[in-house]
């Protein structure tokens, strides 16, 4: 004798699915919390074209450092570690700033001087940007 109720109708999608593993997917999506991994910053973008490197690998490993020893630091100096947490992510926000910056000024000093820029060089340009769109998007 089973003590479930004897069901008639299917089962919500919802409820179908609560002990199926994650699909493909999802795993390709989960990044750990301790490190952004060569993968994750130079990996595929939604639209299947290469995403470009927002950082060169040293700068990368540079930045999962710092990351970590904040992590490391929370247990004895939680203040402290947030406190590095804010200081770091706003240098990579502005490394970032930083880099758009410099090529929006090569591209306006050719075009000020006259010079023509080529198509290639304006497609690697916006491609760049589109990748850069779609992982802030993502987020």
């Amino acid at each position: 004798m089973s003590l479930e109720p004897e069901r008639t109708e299917p089962l919500p999608a919802d409820m179908r699915t609560i002990n199926m593993p994650p699909d493909r997917e999802t795993i390709d999506r989960q990044v750990t919390d301790r490190e952004v991994t060569r993968a994750a910053s130079a990996g595929l973008a939604d639209t299947g074209s290469e995403r470009a490197a927002l950082f060169e690998s040293d700068v990368l490993d540079n930045f999962n450092s710092r990351w970590t020893e904040v992590q490391t630091s929370f247990v004895d100096e939680p203040r402290r570690a947030v406190e590095q947490a804010d200081a770091l992510v706003s240098d990579v926000i502005q490394r970032i700033g930083d880099s758009f910056g410099r090529e929006r000024s090569q591209l306006e000093q050719q075009w000020d001087r006259g010079d023509n820029v080529s198509t290639e060089d304006l497609r690697q340009a916006l491609q760049r940007y589109r990748s850069f769109f779609s992982r802030l998007l993502s987020v």
